[in-house]
């Protein structure tokens, strides 16, 4: 079958905005960190791990907000 016959969108647009993508970036980092100094504290890998999520998930809101 081809596809010749389908009128599709020809755009080359971006999945993420530049923002967005350093908005990502730094939170990825930031949960990175948490990550590595909550194991190194001592605490378990599932504790560690828990403890980087959330603050990832806290830098994407706060990381937001400041860049523009």
């Amino acid at each position: 079958m081809s596809r010749s016959g389908r009128q599709g969108p020809e755009r080359n647009e971006p999945l993420l905005t530049q923002r967005a993508a350093i908005v990502f970036l730094l939170a990825a980092l930031a949960g990175i960190g948490a990550t590595v100094l909550a194991s190194l504290a001592g605490n378990v890998w599932p504790v560690a791990v828990s403890v980087g999520c959330g603050t990832a998930a806290s830098a994407v809101l706060f990381f937001r907000e400041i860049i523009d």
